[in-house]
């Protein structure tokens, strides 16, 4: 390709015919011979008549330049002219290597750069070169092969939330032998971005293609004061800028919601912005995440764990501390152990109980009024943990002496032990080490830590399993049980240093950590986390968007906060008894670097122009032209009846046909639709006319989509509105048709279409959206509707969903089929009249087709909508049990698009007795 400033030529010899066109133009502007001059005498009688048909002696120059220009747009069209060809001479002719950062830093920009990308590839395949990619966070063996196949790929390549890999790893997998690289950079710096640099270029020419947008990021936030304080970053210094953070989380019935807002400023040349947020402990609570507004990246969000969320504690005492003997209080160290990461309370049972409190400690507390201890039973089934202390009162007591006490976690001894007691020690003890399944497991033991009292624990077979701490001659030290979903603990010593030089360690404040009594504002220390494992609950991609973990498998305590985000160690929140904590992109020390290359680099930006052919454009200009020289040649000799008018309407005429679309055109764009909702799987649905009906539709199908990808082997791309009256209707599986009184009734042709695709497999979801006030029928405007566009359908019988259908079981066990109603019946094909029970089968032996249809009126797309971001986009019932009935809702999609997948495949268990008997013959 031969180019000339932004415009190339695929055949650039063929402009040598421009120099034909003087030749041409001599031809054109030829004048005929002049006459013989003659005189005649009857010539007399003609004079003062007028010719009407006159013909100029030589061709008007505005005809000439139209008919040069024609030919001259006709000798270019054909030459191949491309716009933006790019750079040919800096794109070579060799093998290339495309290499993508692929990191969060560069999901912001990612459509624009999978274009560039795309554009890059395109080159490549006209030029005939190879191609290989190689995504630096997530690098395989880079293999060249044909530049045209890797554009199909190019939509299933996503950034990861983690930084490249390891240098090596990547040197590792480069291709052999010499090539070109073009890089697309992120715009971050990253250890030892120079060093595979270098590796690069040792095999060829590199050129980087980096975005100008600047990098913006969130480190976590920290609870400090009494306020959240958050501080955002970017990468660059530059002017001042604003940046607005969104603190994410649940309202009060359980909807996702922007608890509150604020806004961070970047001073000019600066590139740190700090704010901070005042929210009461309630509201505080419910947060879980804060992320920079319009940022899809998962940099711009910090997730939020136990250091934000300050728990609230009881503490009551069976003594009040000693007047002028403060640190015989038996609440004095754990208030100072407790006061900088938590909540204290304070006062009588009654007064704290219905505040709900996170961990009531009760500190040498030996009885409790009926009423108090059914309270605070109840109080820990709930969710709740009690924390005991023994002490004097304890010992002298006869709580869970014969049997075990409801609040205490094992059976007590009578009396106590200590130093010099009947059942004395030689010396005060020492701690043994942590057993691996305690929660302290990890924890340096301090040397000067002695216990000279205790009480002791009744021998008892569950003992063992409810010791947590020990010690040094195996008594227990701390014992712990399950009780609902609460919990309850029991230091056998006192909460002060009577018994024990516990209370003054830096270890009682690391145990009650472990037990999730308090929460620090500081990210634990790896020391800190030994011996604890973490599961993840919910992870982060790298757009920022959350997803539930799953099976993940859980990740040692020192590696979640030592090791860098990867493929086995996701960013998101993890778990370990009742502590959680959150690992997010960036920590609190992390500093954004831009990426800084050699002059020798050639550097460019994301914007690069797609290549555009101009040659059918030319060619139909040039056809234009010539139409518009044969009506002007006509004009001039006189030959369009009505003059000037006539040739001014004809041309009209003319153009308004060039510009009508073309039967080729139209049947091209039915071509192209047709292989785009084949290509993938694809959900549908009817359009109904009403815009509002028909949003909600598509959004429901897109959050049913996407619970699909999540949960399933499924993946649909993005949902389809079809028109019963022009679209084709057999590349969908399943049909959403929503019902309102007001749409029109298809025509007769549109009806053989949807009988033709029920009589194929297909399945049309009927929903009249109104169980809320009307049952299965003709009580709604509606449900008339739905009889009215149903009665030319080829619809089978149909019966309430059997609690033996396969709908039930399909993929999730089911009962009930709830969407943002719940009341509605569920009709589906009825069943075969011979259809019996198997022997031994808790279903029938029925039908091996799909269901053809299902109707019901609880609104499902309602329930499925998700707005374009992933959240609800309308509200179902209140609070969790609306979030349970949604959740059923969902399940319900997904059994239903696996039973059009699938079929009544889970009913060919009823021929496992049959061929059980047979292997046995």
């Amino acid at each position: 390709m031969t180019v000339f400033g932004p415009i190339g030529f695929a055949a650039p010899w063929l402009l040598l015919a421009l120099i034909a066109l003087p030749i041409l133009c001599l031809i054109l502007r030829a004048i005929p011979p002049a006459p013989i001059r003659q005189r005649f005498p009857g010539v007399a009688l003609l004079l003062g008549l007028q010719d009407n048909e006159a013909v100029s002696d030589r061709t008007p120059w505005w005809l000439l330049l139209l008919r040069m220009l024609a030919v001259a747009a006709m000798i270019i069209g054909l030459s191949g002219p491309v716009l933006n060809p790019g750079d040919q001479a800096e794109a070579g002719d060799g093998p290339l290597l495309i290499v993508l950062d692929g990191s969060w830093a560069g999901a912001g920009q990612w459509p624009r750069q999978i274009e560039a990308v795309e554009a890059e590839l395109r080159r490549a395949g006209a030029a005939g070169r190879e191609v290989a990619m190689l995504q630096l966070s997530m690098p395989e063996a880079a293999v060249f092969q044909a530049a045209n196949t890797l554009i199909p790929r190019l939509p299933g390549i996503l950034p990861m939330p983690w930084q490249p890999a390891d240098t090596n790893t990547v040197l590792d997998r480069l291709p052999e032998g010499g090539f070109e690289t073009v890089w697309f950079s992120d715009g971050l710096a990253y250890p030892d971005q120079t060093t595979l640099l270098e590796g690069l270029e040792a095999r060829g020419p590199v050129r980087v293609v980096q975005s100008g947008v600047d990098v913006v990021a969130l480190a976590p936030a920290a609870y400090l004061d009494g306020v959240v304080e958050l501080t955002a970053r970017r990468a660059m210094e530059g002017p001042e800028r604003s940046v607005t953070i969104l603190a994410q989380g649940r309202d009060p019935a359980g909807n996702a919601a922007v608890l509150a807002t604020a806004n961070a400023v970047f001073e000019a040349g600066k590139t740190e912005a700090g704010t901070a947020l005042s929210l009461p402990s309630e509201l505080r609570a419910r947060v879980t995440r804060f992320e920079v507004q319009r940022a899809r990246s998962a940099g711009a969000v910090t997730l939020v764990d136990d250091s934000l969320r300050r728990r609230e504690v009881a503490l009551i005492a069976g003594r009040a501390g000693r007047e002028g003997l403060e640190l015989l209080s038996p609440l004095h160290y754990l208030e100072r152990a407790l006061e900088p990461t938590a909540d204290l309370l304070n006062g009588s049972l009654s007064d704290i109980l219905p505040a709900n409190p996170d961990v009531i400690v009760l500190a040498d507390v030996a009885t409790l009024a009926d009423g108090e201890a059914e309270a605070i039973a109840d109080w820990v089934e709930n969710g709740g943990l009690l924390l005991r202390f023994a002490g004097p009162r304890v010992a002298a007591s006869d709580i869970s002496r014969s049997t075990e006490d409801p609040l205490m976690p094992v059976r007590l001894r009578s009396g106590g032990r200590s130093v010099g007691g009947a059942m004395s020690w030689g010396s005060p003890k020492t701690l043994a080490p942590f057993r691996e399944n305690s929660p302290f497991f990890g924890l340096d033991l301090p040397s000067d830590v002695a216990v000279t009292a205790q009480v002791m624990a009744q021998p008892d077979p569950t003992l063992a399993e409810r010791v947590i701490a020990e010690l040094s001659d195996g008594t227990p030290l701390v014992t712990r049980k399950r009780s609902g979903q609460g919990q309850i603990v029991l230091f056998h010593v006192t909460a002060n240093a009577e018994w024990s030089s516990l209370p003054l360690s830096g270890l009682f404040v690391e145990m009650l950590e472990r037990l999730a009594i308090s929460s620090t504002a500081a990210s634990p220390a790896a020391e800190d986390l030994e011996g604890t494992i973490w599961t993840p609950q919910i992870v982060m991609d790298a757009f920022g968007t959350l997803r539930d973990a799953g099976a993940m498998p859980g990740v040692p305590g020192p590696q979640l906060v030592n090791d860098p985000a990867g493929p086995s160690l996701l960013p998101g929140v993890y778990v370990s008894g009742d502590r959680s904590l959150a690992r997010n992109v960036l920590t609190a020390d992390d500093v954004l670097t831009p990426a800084e290359w050699p002059p020798r680099i050639p550097v460019s930006g994301l914007t690069i122009a797609p290549q555009q052919p101009l040659g059918g454009l030319l060619l139909a200009m040039a056809i234009g032209l010539l139409v518009l020289d044969v009506i002007a040649s006509l004009a001039l000799s006189g030959r369009l009846t009505g003059g000037l008018r006539g040739s001014r309407t004809a041309a009209i005429g003319i153009a308004l046909l060039l510009s009508m679309p073309t039967p080729q055109a139209e049947a091209q764009q039915n071509v192209d639709a047709a292989l785009a909702a084949a290509s993938e799987l694809a959900l549908a649905y009817v359009i109904t006319g009403n815009k509002n009906v028909d949003e909600i539709a598509e959004a429901g199908l897109r959050g049913l989509s996407d619970t699909l990808f999540f949960r399933t082997s499924v993946e649909p791309s993005t949902p389809i509105g079809v028109n019963l009256e022009t679209d084709e209707l057999a590349f969908f599986p399943l049909l959403y048709w929503p019902i309102t009184p007001d749409q029109p009734r298809p025509s007769q042709d549109a009806y053989t279409k949807l009988n033709d695709y029920l009589r194929s497999g297909g399945l049309i979801l009927f929903d009249t959206r109104d169980a809320d006030v009307a049952s299965f029928g003709a009580a709604s405007a509606n449900g008339r509707k739905l009889r009215d566009l149903a009665a030319a359908l080829d619809i089978p019988a149909l019966e309430p969903v059997p609690r033996d259908h396969v709908l039930t079981r399909t993929f999730y066990l089911l009962q009930d089929f709830p969407g943002r109603h719940v009341q509605g019946d569920i009709w589906v094909e009825a069943a075969p009249p011979g259809a019996e029970q198997v022997e031994g089968m808790p279903f029938r032996n029925l039908n091996d087709g799909v269901t053809p249809v299902v109707i019901g009126g609880n609104d499902w797309a309602s329930a499925w909508a998700v707005t374009a971001t992933g959240q609800s986009m309308l509200p179902v019932g209140r609070g969790l049990g609306g979030e349970r009935q949604r959740e059923l809702a969902y399940r319900f999609g997904v059994n239903l698009v696996m039973h059009v997948l699938t079929g009544n495949y889970k009913s060919d268990q009823v021929h496992v007795p049959a061929l059980l008997d047979r292997l046995g013959q």
